[in-house]
This record gives C-alpha cells, structure tokens and sequence, in this order.
C-alpha cells in the first residue's frame, strides 16, 4: 500500500495538483472565460508573523552558506503545520501569500453552523502549535486567524496558456477586515460568521465598535463528542479522505492519471514550475535567495460586489498583463482581492527567467500596464509599487499542498507603496538608481510611514517613457575629479588624441568607436575624452543616450542639432522660436518653419504647403535644412560630437549620420555595449567605413585596479588578500570592483589604520608579513596635486573569509542573466564547476557530472569557453601566465568583431566549436572566467547537495594529492600520511604498496640486503690521496655520472619537469576546501600543512604564512585532540613556521618555534650551559655509535618514527644556523650540538640522502667555524656515501644535490676554480633531470663565480640560461638575480649586459611580488647596487630613496650567501655616503665612520659570512680608515684583501683593489662627475664579442674611490 502512495504521488497529475486547491482540481468551469461558479462556505485568513524579518536576515548574510534550504526548513517547519491541521479538518488551501494563507470549506448554507465550529476548533489548535515553540533562528513565530462565512463567488480568467482563480464576495472582504483587526494569538469572526454559528459553543470577547468578535475558546456541552461530530461534518465534504484513504491528508493524492484534466490542470501552474514537475527534480531546487523586480498592479474597481461586471475588466486586464509579461521574461506568480481591488503580483528574475535590463524592463511593463488597464471600463483606479531586491522564491507549504511564492521586504514594499500611493506608478530607490532611464522619466514623492516598512527609502514615481524631451538632459554629465585620474586607459586615450590631432590638421571626416560590456568604464573615459576635446577652434558637444531613446526617432540627431542651433540653454518655447528664427532665415522659407515644431516644440503656424506634405517628404526636407545648418556651422568651428550608450542611437539618426560624414568634416566619438540584435544598415556602413576606427575594449590591468582601489579608499596600501580578492574578482572591470568594495563596507570587513614604517614595528608571528600592495608611481605622480599626504593603509578584520563571502547582489544578478540564458544542462555543468571550485580539471568535472558521457562534457565546455564563461588552459604556467595579464583593448580594422558576413556564417560557427571542441581535449585545466560566475552557482546548490558533491570531489582528489611523478610522488612533508589517519578511501595492500613506492620505499627484505652490501670500507678516496688528487677523483666522479646519464638505457632521465606546484594549486588546495565544507577538519589541517612545505619548497614564503595561519586557526579547534597524530601535526605546524621565520630572517622567532617543535617531537634542546654540555656528551656518544656502523645491524625505523626523524632533522638544519649567526662565545657550543644532533638524526634514518645532508651541512659549519681537519673528513664521508647510491630515482637526484651543494660551499669559502667547476656539472644533471628549481640555484651561484673569476664569456652564457630558465618557468626569482648580476656587471666589470633602466625598471614593476618581498637578501641586494649606483654619480636624492628601502631590510639577517650579498653591497653605498659627509664636514662624520668600521669589523667576524665575502669587505674597511686619516689601519686592510684575492683567485676585486691602491697613494687629482664619464663609455656585451673594444680595456672602466681625508682624524 505504501509502495503504491508513493508510485500515485510521483505521478506528473499528483505533482501538478500539490500546487492547486481542491476547487480548482475537482472543478468544472466553462471553457469559456471569464467563467463564475457561487457557492456557500467558511473562510479561514491565516497571517504568520516574523517570516519576513527572518528572510531578510538571510538574504543580508555575509557569506555564502548562508542557505536558502535553512530558511526553506524553517518556513516549511512552521507552514506545513498549518497546512496539515487545516486538512486534518476538512479544509481547502486556497492560495499561500506569501506569509499568509487563505483556506476554505465548501458546503451548503445549512451545514455552516457545524462547520464554523470545526473551524475554530481547527483555528485554536494551529495557535496552540506556536504556544510553546521558537525557532532555531531565534525569531518569535506566531499567528493571527479571522473566519469568515457565506456567500463566496470564484472567478476563472487567463488566456489558452494560463488560467488564474479568485475568491470575491462579502465573505472575502469581511475575513480581510477580520484580520486587520486581529492581534497576535487572536481568533476573530467576521460579523457574519458570528450570526451563521453555533453561539452555545463559543466563549467571546467584544471587540470596541466592531461586529466582529474575538474568540477566547470552545464551550461544549458535557455529553458532546467533538469525534463523532466532526465525523458527521465530513460527511458534507466533498473531497475529505474516508474509507480506504482515510490516512491520507488529501484525496489528490491518488488522481489517476487523466491527460485530460493533467492539461486542463498545468494551465495554473507557473511554466518554470511545470519544468521541474517534468524532470522530476526535487521541488528544493527553485528554492532560493535571489535578486529580483516585483511589481504589484492593484485595479480598484468601482462596484466590486458583481462577480459578471468586474469578471470581464480582470479578464481584459489579466490578458494584457500577461502579453507585456512574456515580452521581457516576468511572470504573474499569485493573483488575490486585495482591500477592495484585485491585486497582481508580477515577478522579474524567477529561477531561469533572468534577462538583462530587469528593472528596466519592469518598470516599462508597469507603465504599459498602467496605461492600458486605465483605459479598462469598471476600473476605477490602477495603482502600482515596482520595488527590487533580494527575496526568498521557493516553493513552501507541505509536501501534498505546496505553492511557489515569493517572501520578502521587497514584497512588502512594493505592495505597500502600491496602496500609499493609489492611482500612480511607484517605485523604490533601489529600482530607481538601477532603471539606467534619465533621471527626468522619475519624480520623488513625499514620504509617508507605511505599516509593516520601517524604512523604505525614497519613493519615487515614474512619470511615464513618452515624455516630451527636455532640452540639455541628455547631455553627458561631466563629473570629472582633477584628483581622480581615469586609470589603465591610456592606450584608448593615445587613440582619441591621434584621431583627434587627424581630424583637425585634414579637415576629414572621422569616427572613433569604443565597444565594451557594461561596467568597463566608458562613460568615465568619455568624459576624460570631453576635457581633453576642449579646444578654441571647435565645438564639443557630448551627450548620454539611454534605453528608451532607441525608439525616439531621429532623437539623436535632436539633441545635435539643440545644441548647434543654442536651442538647449532656452528656456520657453518663445526663445527658441526666435532662435530658430534668426538661425534659418536665409536656409528656410518662413512657410516652412512649421517643419520644426516636432522636433523642436515650437509653434509655428502650420502652412497649406506643410499640410500636404508626407511624414517621409517632411522627414528628408528636415534632414536637407539640418545638412545645410551643419555645413555653414563647420565653416566657422568644428564639431565634435561625443555619444555615450551609443548602441541606443535610434536608426534614423544612424542614417543621418551616415550622411552626415560623407558630408560635412566632424568628428564622431560614440562608446556603446554590443549590439543585442543586428545593427541597422546605416549603423554598419559607418562601422565600416574607412574613417572609422573600432576599439574593443579590454580589462584594466591588476596594478590600475590596485591603483583605483587605493584611491576610492583613499589610502597608501591595501593588504595583499584585499588586493588578490578585487583584482581575481573584478576581472579587471572597473564596475565589479566598485560592487565588491561597497559590500565589503557594508559587512564592515574593511578596517583603516595608520601607515606604520618596518623599523619602528616590534615584529610578531601575526605582523611578519605585513605585506601591503601599494600604488604605482604613475598614481603618484598623477596624484601630486593633492595636498594632505595620506598616512593609512586599509586592512581586513581578523575574522573574515574573503574565498567565502557572498557576491554583492548586482553582480549576481549579472551571473544569474548569463546562467539563466544557458540551457539546462549547461547550467547543471555550470553548478557542477562551481562546486569544485574556481579552477578545475576535466577529470574532476566528468567524475561528479551525473550520467554524461565525455563527448557531451566536452561539447559543452567547449560551447561555455565560446561564451566566455570558462578559459581553458593547457598547464598551470599557462594559467599563472593568464592570471597576470588582463586582455587589454584592441583595435579592430574599421569594423567590429560582430560584423561577420551573413553568407557561411553558421558553417564558420561550426567550425570554430569543433576547433575550441579539440582545444578543450587538449586543455585539462578550466578556470571561470568571472569568480563571480562560480560564487552564484555555487550559492544555488542545497546543502546536502553540496555537501554529496564535495564529498565525491574530495574522494577522487586525494587519490592525486602528493608530489609529482617527478620528485617520486611521496608527501611533501616526509612520511606524513603514516601519521594521521586522513583518507577518505578504503585502501587495499596494492595501494599502500603503490603509496609506499611514491615514498621511495623499500620492502624490509630490499632495505637488509642492501645494507649487507653497502662495502665495510671505502673504496673511492683510499688513504694518503693528496687534496688535488682528491679533487680530481671527486670532478671526475661526477663526470662519469654525468656520462651514465646521457647514455644509460635505463630511464635515468624523467620524461618531464616538476609538476609540484600545478598539483599544489589544482590538486591539493581544492582538496583543502572540500574537506573545510564538509566540516573534516583534521584532514583539511593534514593538507594545509602540506601546502605549506610544498610553498616553502617552491620558495614563496608569503603563500606558506598564509596557509600557516589557515592551519593554525584549525589547530586552536582541534586543540581537544590529545592523540599522538594531533601532537605529531602540531609539531609540524611550528617546524614550519620556525623555516618560515628563518627564511624571513626574523632569528628570535624562528628560534622559539624550532625549540616548540623539537619538544613535542620528543627532542629537547638545552636551555642551559649545564644540559648543554651533558646534552654534548650524550651526542657525542651517539655519533660515535652510528659512525662505527655498530647500528647498521639495527632494523630500519616504521614509518612514524621516521617522520618523527625526518622533522627533527628539518628543526636541528635550521637551528646551527641561527646559533652561527649569534656573537656570543658560548653560542658556538649550541650550534656544534645542534649540527651533531642534526647529523644523528639523520643516521637513525638510516636515509642516503638525510645522512649525506647532514654531513655536508656538519661540514659547512666546521668550515665556516674555522676547525680545519672536521669538514674535510666528513666531505669525504658525504662522497663515499653517494658512491655505493643506485643510479636511478633518487639516487640519482642525491648525487646532483652534493655536486650542487659543495659548488654552493666552495663558493662561500672562496674556492672559486672547485666552486666552478662543481657548480657546472651540477648545473649539468640538474638540466637532465629537468628540475628548474634546483638547476636555477646552481645558474645563479656560478654566474657569481664566474664573474669574480672575471671569465666574462662563460658568465654572459650562463646569464642566457638563467634568462631563458626565468622565461619559459615564469620563474622571478631567476629575472631578479639575472638583473641583479647586471648591476653587478655595470658596477665592477667594466661593460653593460642590460641597462642601468631596464634593471631599475624591473624593480619599480616586481618590488611588490610576494616572492621577492619575502626571500631575505634579494631585494637587500637589488635596491644596495642601485643605490651604490646613484652614490657614485653623487645624485644623492634618489640614494637615499634606494639606500632606506635596503636599510629596512638589514635586520632580516639570515646565513646565505644571497644575504652577505646584499648587506656588503648595503654597506659599500654606507661607505660612499660616508665620503659625501667628510665633504660636506657634516658634524657626525666621524661617529659614522666608527659605526661602519666597527659593523664591517663584526661582519668579517661573524662564523656565518662565507671567506668569499672578506675581499670585499676588508676593501670598504680600507677605505673607511683611509678617510678617516688611518693610513696605518688601511695598508693592513688593503694587504689582506689583496692576500685574500691571490688565495682565492678573486680576479675582479684584486683588480679593483689594485687600482683603488695605487690611486689613493697618487698625487693626482680626481675630476668631477669621473663615474658619469666612465658609464657614459661602458661598451655593451655586443661590442666586446665584435671585437671593438678590448678585453683588456673594459679592466679599466673601474669606479675610483674618491679622497677627503677627515680635518680630525682620531
């Protein structure tokens, strides 16, 4: 039985008649209509309260789960009860209004009595549902009932493809009347219903000078039994459940399929319902929170009472509705009496009906609407509130009776200003300012307080759209802002101004068109066109044209010829008859001026000859005079005629001026959206004319965006999550990203603070980065004029999630048009995407599509890439390099894009889908092309929807979530996997076998007999080898490496390059969300960890911070979670963040979290020199134990261990490091501890490529610390650890990483020769194992031996690799060290590679990247030589600039060679400065040169700055003391720079060094501006490969340090 209720209730008839009262399913009505049927019966008026106010809550919700199936839950909660105790009770639901409900019982006049009875017994149990109950949102729901009895009329009307109903009559006015007089809880009879009823059963309570009364409760006799009583009611209920179905709630239930009746029923229902009823799709699905236009038509008739005299008005009326309705896409979703009239609720933008132009639309319907039902006889008066906004449409009821309807302020309002305004057109303020109609078609009207609206706003009425024109309304309204520059549009700009230039030096015709969507700014750029058109010779007339002028004829054309005549200024019809008088005297016969009265409202007198004349004959008359005026103007000045909105030029005036520029020489500049239909003729012929040059207008730029923000804003910096945020969601469209800065203020997410400088910050964890995008220079510069200087900068509040936040409702709207005009199965594709996310594979997309087939999907992402809603991409470069660039404007050849030929066009159509069909193959990665596209379809799923969606996402991505093939797939963070249990899927021991390989795992068995093999002894250095034959045996170890590499069979080489980042950003964030959305937090913490080793990896600090703080925000709410997973993923979180405090160079900071770490890892480092040396001698007898081999017999540790293993390793690399860094004497025994630790650790591992690590790294610090015999030893180590490796996999990757890294090590010691010789094989294997990331490290530390060597020739290649790696990678890190090694070139070697201006060119444009903002030393070292640069030439302005910029990035001091880079750069510009002030005998002359010595001194000193740098260092020191009158101190210095330079074979600075020397002791005089002379004649890299200028005369293009010896020496 069950089965078959729910088979009978999933028929289309069952469906169709949820949404219908039984009146009308059981009906038989005349097919002719109007049709009237009378009957008797009760009413019942049900009003909820609190249902609005708690849609709008919803509806203003800040992000996007703010869940329109929550408010369904709820409304349904609430209304469903209703519903079912009416059924319960016999009744009928007539119609849902929203938040109220009409239901009636249909019986004979003699049964009345009984039934008032059951009603009100129905009535006091619906109030006792709400007694007790309040919502989970927190909103008091409760209810007011008014009974009504009598005579009740229905009325049937509608036209052959939709029916509507009514109730009219004195029982409808009264239960309206009742219930205006009820309050909350209340029962009230109309004072009919009170004479019908049964008195004896009824306590009452008077209500003051009314009729009606209020119910208190029910009064049976003792004897009654309400069961059988209510069971002989029934009886007299038609349609009430009884028998075998006297358990269902509605005998509809079971309808029979009837084709017949199924049509007669479908014509109630609304189309977009009846679509779903077809597809069988769950009814949630139209239930949403959306923007729409509601327009509410009330006809108030004059003799209401007949049924006959009205029923044909409402018919007539009701027809013509309809028509203007189906025209733009509106549809009549409810019609009711309402006080004394018939009221039509019309509604614009339901679930797939959304079109451009809504409120435009709606408001030209109202105004149809009003007009013709004014004209209807029997209505008295037509009224009518058009009000937009977002409102809650969804189907509410229950589940057997249910109607579509809308619920909302908007809905209110529009009603209310609908009766508070009787016989006009209102509208509110929000349809007012979106209308895009002139601001003279609308009056404001008086305020008035309007019951249940606390603040409507402005109301305004619409005066009508045939208004007379209103000479100079039309004109363009220049607000042009002196302080306020049009941004990004200076290509367009240069366009107007070469066109203009043109037209005035040939006196010919031009015509320049701007094509662009809506919002790109080309009313603001037509304005900056009218200030620049200014000029003596000509006249600039610029005009604004809207919808409505289209059908204007000739209206264009008008206004021109207003202005030209001086019409526009008159302000009486009287003046402008003069005008046009004294104007056309000599053009035009004085009969026939009455030519002009149209056109110009005037009143001439009409002569016989005028009277006779055809309207086309009058027309080409007006247009001959107007030709001629034109003529005769132009001979005096010339004209330039500005149009904006010019796709609303009517096809009359198209035609003239078609003429016109055939004609008369002017100048024609028109902005305009395209064309939504096929232009007119005469609108193409211009498009194609020669003199016509066609603009497609592109997005502006990131930085313009940027630039626009800051001023809107008004401030110096935006934090960078605010400028990623509006620069992807703009698009690039200036309108967006105004729509998205309002929503941000209006959540109050946009906090101003002022602008503090980096050396007075106390630096934190929260304040590490802060990293504000700040303007171009080219704003400031535009900007100069104003005078207050702007000292904040705009941050976002702690809490907010930008990813998250809800679209503002404009731009919704515009995603919604687009969406709404797709078909079904796009948009399915569409919602799909979205759920994935903002980029996505094609994999993913057909893995969560429901039942498509891969050609489908790829037919129809091609169609949507056509349609500009997606992009596709072959990789992730291609992507980021998309990211980069908006499509900036292009010309089109004197003809727009739109203007194909007709002949072959669909074939050419045909052809470019199949064309973007194989591109989409070929493409796996899609992105949206508007976020905004991807945020409202993603708001239209239901949450459990979502949730099944992200759930089948999260399952296929985990499966891809590890490193690439490339890098032997794996964890980014070691063995992470092993310690937290985070996989959705169940896996089968191929799959962890499969893991364990991705690992570069062995099988126990593998590990132990390996080992066995591993020889006893060393074999490749035996004893007694001297240094150069070591040397030697290591380069040519490498050699035969190298060797195997390139003609090994085996697959040594990867068939292609690192695909880490890609997977990061397509595979594992997206990963990251879903699990966020479906509440798994301790997955989304696994992977944000992830993400964050994977960015440190990548060296983009910035992202790692990011994802560092998602993860800590997830940490704080599993802070519960006691297990060892959770301890082991806390531990990571700190390791993390002391890698990305070190890398910063914020030591203090790295330190305590390395320490935090290491504790919960188990691994306690001292705090004291008592554990420290206890810890020491524990360490000590460790590392013996391990070095002797005893345990190698050991087991390899689990897996957990060795994750454990591998972070302690990560913590005790960075923290020697910092302890080297440290002054203080007793420091040195906490980094020696720290590097031993390190090297035991990683041979607990028993890990090649951990225990090879750590040798070198405890070899680097015994180097750098000065103990002589250690390094060595433990090199050799390192070197016969690598000979016993496997050649393949990771063993092949080892061997690179200890030739990159010795080449990295020799370079810090000043081995220059071995440094360059390991960093080119190196260099070598790196390049066959296609791994950019590392190959562009070693490029950059040889190309810096290379040119200490001064072996020019092979650093110019090396810079063409690091250049060409920069390129094809999109890597900047490379471009800014390439650029760096320019300055350097220019500064030191004596000839130019790239200009001193294209290298300062890429600072201005990358200094902001959050690569190099955020990797100590780089922008230390780029911003240091372009100072040094400007100190040499003494244009000591711009030093400071660069030198201060440097100065706040000192203190990021880390152990790297790129740092020790930047800071003896730094301090050579100090030293120049220093010069400048013993010029100048500035007073603390000498107190700087004391500082610098003793900085210099305590660099040279410091166990972390590699011998490399001491050269250079003792040179400044030199010259320093020389200065200060300290001969004595300077020949040491000079001595042991130039001893350094011998040992070391540092050409370049022996060169300099020498040549500094010999002039200091010279006694002759340097000349003025000497360095401006030698960069004057520097040769570029050209000239020397040429031969024209010689090696040896670019040694002498040297900088020569000039001499003011101090008048006090100390």
């Amino acid at each position: 039985m069950h089965t078959r209720r729910e088979e009978s209730q999933d028929r289309a008839i069952v469906r169709i008649a949820a949404h219908l009262p039984d009146l009308i399913v059981y009906g038989d009505f005349s097919p002719k209509l109007p049709s009237v049927d009378y009957f008797d019966g009760v009413l019942m008026f049900v009003d909820i309260s609190g249902f609005t106010a708690m849609t709008e809550k919803f509806s203003r919700a800040m992000y996007m789960d703010r869940g329109a199936e929550q408010l369904v839950e709820i409304l349904n909660h609430y209304i469903s009860a209703i519903v079912e105790k009416v059924l319960l009770f016999g009744g009928d639901i007539l119609k849902f209004a929203g938040d109220a409900l009409l239901a009636l019982w249909k019986v004979e006049r003699r049964q009345l009595k009984n039934i008032i009875t059951v009603v009100i017994k129905c009535s006091l149990e619906i109030h006792g549902l709400f007694e007790t109950q309040e919502s989970e949102e927190g909103l008091d729901i409760r209810v007011k009932i008014a009974l009504a009895a009598g005579h009740i009329t229905m009325l049937v009307f509608g036209d052959e493809t939709r029916n509507f109903f009514l109730v009219i009559g004195q029982a409808v006015d009264d239960v309206r009347l009742a219930q205006n007089m009820a309050q909350m809880n209340d029962v009230i009879l109309s004072p009919n219903c009170w004479q019908l009823c049964d008195r004896s059963m009824i306590e009452i309570e008077r209500i003051p000078d009314q009729r009606a009364v209020k119910v208190n409760f029910l009064k049976p006799p003792s004897t009654f039994n309400f069961d059988e009583f209510f069971t002989k009611c029934m009886t007299f209920m038609n349609y009430y459940p009884s028998g075998d179905h006297k358990n269902l709630l509605r005998l509809a239930c079971m309808l029979e399929s009837d084709p017949e009746l199924e049509l007669s029923l479908q014509k109630y229902v609304m189309e977009s319902i009846l679509k779903q009823i077809d597809d069988k799709q769950l009814r949630g699905y139209l239930s949403e929170l959306r923007p729409v236009t509601i327009v509410f038509v009330n006809l108030g008739f004059k003799d209401q009472d007949k049924a006959e005299v009205i029923g044909s008005a409402i018919q007539d009326a009701c027809m013509h509705i309809s028509s203007v309705l189906r025209i733009f896409r509106g549809q009549i979703n409810k019609v009711f009496m309402f006080d004394k009239g018939c009221s039509f609720l019309c509604v614009f933008g339901f679930p797939g009906e959304k079109a451009p132009d809504e409120v435009t639309h709606a408001l030209e319907s109202a105004v149809d609407i009003f007009d013709f039902c004014s004209q209807v006889q029997k209505i008295h008066t037509v009224s009518i509130g058009v009000a937009s906004g977002i409102v809650f449409c969804g189907i509410i009821g229950h589940s057997v009776r249910h109607e579509y309807t809308v619920i909302g302020q908007k809905v209110n309002i529009a009603a209310r200003m609908m009766m508070y305004y009787p016989g006009i057109v209102t509208c509110d303020s929000v349809t007012y300012n979106g209308s895009n109609l002139p601001a003279y078609f609308f009056k404001e009207l008086p305020k008035k307080v309007m019951k249940g609206v606390a603040d409507s706003g402005p109301v305004y009425q619409c005066l009508g759209l045939n208004e007379k024109v209103m000479f100079g309304m039309a004109y363009l309204i220049c607000n042009r802002n002196e302080g306020y520059p049009l941004l990004g549009r200076d290509k367009e700009i240069k366009y107007f101004m070469c066109t203009m230039k043109e037209f005035l030096v040939f006196n010919c015709s031009r015509v320049l068109m701007y094509e662009g969507l809506s919002g790109y700014g080309k009313s603001q750029m037509l304005m900056e066109i009218e200030y620049l058109a200014q000029g003596e010779n000509h006249r600039t007339i610029a005009i604004a044209l809207t919808k409505i002028n289209f059908h204007q004829n000739f209206y264009t054309i008008q206004i021109l010829m207003a202005n030209v005549l001086g019409l526009d200024t008159c302000k009486h019809y009287k003046e402008r008859q003069t005008n046009l008088q004294h104007k056309v005297k000599t053009l035009l016969d004085e009969k026939f001026y009455c030519l002009l009265n149209d056109i110009f409202h005037v009143q001439f007198p009409i002569s016989r000859e005028v009277s006779k004349m055809t309207t086309l004959r009058k027309q080409k008359q007006l247009e001959a005079l107007f030709m001629k005026i034109l003529e005769q103007t132009v001979k005096e000045e010339k004209i330039i005629f500005i149009i904006d909105e010019g796709q609303f030029v009517d096809p009359a005036s198209w035609a003239f001026m078609e003429k016109l520029i055939r004609t008369v020489p002017i100048f024609i500049i028109m902005s305009l959206s395209p064309f939504i239909d096929i232009p007119c003729e005469a609108a193409n012929a211009i498009m194609k004319n020669r003199n016509t040059t066609y603009v497609t207008l592109g997005a502006v730029q990131p930085k313009d965006i940027r630039n626009k923000v800051c001023l809107d804003l008004n401030v110096r910096g935006i934090t960078k999550e605010l400028d990623t945020y509006l620069v992807e969601g703009s698009c690039g469209i200036p309108f967006y990203c105004e729509e998205l800065l309002k929503n941000l203020d209006h959540h109050r997410v946009l906090v101003f603070q002022p602008m503090e400088s980096e050396e007075k910050t106390n630096v934190s964890w929260n304040n590490l980065f802060k990293n504000f995008s700040r303007p171009t220079e080219e704003l400031k510069i535009l900007t100069l004029s104003n005078d207050e200087e702007i000292e904040e900068v705009c941050n976002l509040t702690s809490d907010v999630k930008l990813q998250n936040l809800s679209p503002p409702a404009s731009l919704k709207e515009i995603s919604l048009v687009q969406l709404d005009s797709m078909s079904l199965s796009h948009q399915m594709l569409v919602r799909c995407a979205a759920i994935i996310g903002l980029t996505f594979t094609t994999e993913l997309l057909f893995e969560i599509l429901p039942c498509w087939n891969m050609k489908m999907m790829i037919k129809a992402l091609a169609s949507l890439v056509e349609s500009n809603v997606f992009d596709c991409f072959r990789n992730g470069k291609e992507l980021q390099m998309a990211l980069k660039q908006n499509i900036v404007s292009f010309e089109v050849n004197y003809r727009s894009l739109s203007l194909k030929p007709s002949e072959g066009m669909a074939h050419g159509e045909e052809e470019e889908l199949r064309e973007l069909e194989s591109e989409v193959i070929e493409c796996h990665i899609i992105r949206f092309c508007r976020p905004m596209m991807q945020k409202t379809a993603y708001e239209l799923w239901l949450k459990d929807q979502k949730k099944a969606m992200h759930l089948k996402c999260a399952r296929f991505l985990e499966e891809s979530a590890h490193k690439c093939d490339h890098c032997q797939s794996g964890d980014f963070i070691p063995f992470h996997h092993f310690t937290v249990n985070i996989r959705l899927n169940s896996l089968d021991m191929d799959t962890i076998k499969r893991m364990a390989k991705f690992q570069g795992l062995k099988a126990e068995e593998e590990i132990t007999f390996s080992k066995i093999e591993i020889p006893k002894k060393p074999e490749l250095f035996p004893e007694n080898l001297r240094p150069e034959e070591i040397r030697e045996k290591i380069l040519s170890f490498f050699d035969t490496i190298i060797t195997k590499m390139r003609t090994s069979k085996e697959n040594i080489i990867p068939l292609e390059s690192c695909q880490c980042e890609e997977i990061v950003e397509i595979v594992i964030m997206p990963l990251t969300h879903h699990f966020l959305a479906l509440g798994e937090n301790n997955k989304a913490l696994y992977y944000f960890l992830e993400i964050t080793s994977a960015y440190l990896i990548l060296g983009d600090n910035y992202m790692a911070y990011t994802y560092l703080n998602e993860g800590e925000r997830l940490l704080k709410m599993l802070k519960n979670d006691k297990s060892w997973s959770h301890t082991f993923e806390s531990a990571t979180f700190y390791s993390l963040k002391g890698q990305v405090c070190f890398n910063m160079g914020q030591m203090v900071l790295a330190k305590k979290m390395l320490r935090k770490a290491l504790k919960l890892l188990n691994r306690m480092f001292p705090h004291n020199l008592i554990s420290l040396f206890l810890q020491s001698h524990l360490e000590k007898n460790r590392h013996f134990y391990y070095v002797n081999q005893q345990a190698q017999e050991n087991s390899p540790p689990r897996k957990r261990r060795l994750a454990q293993l591998y972070r302690q390793t990560a913590c005790f690399s960075l923290l020697w490091q910092i302890y080297s860094l440290n002054y203080f004497f007793h420091y040195k025994y906490y980094g020696h501890l720290a590097a031993m630790m390190q090297v035991n650790t990683a041979l607990e591992t028993q890990d090649d490529f951990q225990i090879i690590k750590a040798y070198l790294d405890y070899s680097l610090y015994h180097q750098l610390a000065g103990y002589q015999g250690m390094w060595f030893k433990y090199e050799i180590m390192a070197m016969e650890q690598i000979s016993s490796l496997p050649l393949k996999d990771s063993g092949i990757e080892i061997v690179s990483y200890v030739a990159d890294k010795l080449g990295y090590t020799k370079l810090l010691m000043g081995h220059l020769d071995l440094a360059i010789d390991l960093g080119s094989r190196a260099h070598k294997m790196w390049a066959l194992l296609q791994n950019p990331n590392r190959r562009y490290r070693v490029l950059c530390w040889l190309s810096k031996s290379l040119f200490l060597k001064n072996r020019n020739k092979q650093l110019v290649q090396v810079l063409g690799w690091l250049w060409d790696l920069s390129i094809t990678e999109e890597h900047i890190f490379s471009k800014a060290f390439f650029y760096f090694v320019c300055l350097d070139i220019m500064l030191y070697s004596g000839f130019v590679y790239k200009t001193f201006e294209e290298c300062l060119e890429f600072i201005y444009q990358n200094e902001d990247n959050r690569i190099l903002k955020f990797q100590s030393g780089i922008l230390l070292g780029l911003y240091s030589s372009v100072a040094v640069w400007y100190a040499r030439l003494q244009e000591w302005d711009n030093f400071h600039i660069f030198s201060n910029r440097a100065k706040n990035l000192v203190s990021r001091r880390t152990p790297t060679a790129l740092y020790y880079e930047g800071i003896s750069r730094y301090m050579e510009g100090q030293v120049l400065y220093l010069q400048k002030q013993i010029e100048d005998q500035s007073e603390n002359a000498q107190d700087s040169g004391v500082e610098l010595l003793k900085n210099l001194e305590s660099l040279v000193a410091q166990n972390t700055t590699g011998p490399v740098f001491y050269p250079r260092l003792y040179h400044l020191m030199a010259y320093v003391c020389i200065l200060m009158g300290d001969g004595q101190n300077c020949d040491l210095f000079l001595n042991t720079a130039i001893q350094l330079c011998e040992t070391q074979g540092n050409v370049l600075e022996k060169c300099w060094l020498s040549m500094n020397k010999d002039w200091w002791y010279s006694s002759s005089e340097l000349t003025e501006n000497q360095w401006l002379k030698t960069i004057s004649s520097l040769p570029s890299w050209e000239k020397i490969v040429s031969g024209k200028v010689k090696m040896q005369d670019i040694q002498r293009n040297k900088f020569l340090m000039r001499i003011n010896i101090l008048d006090n020496p100390f």
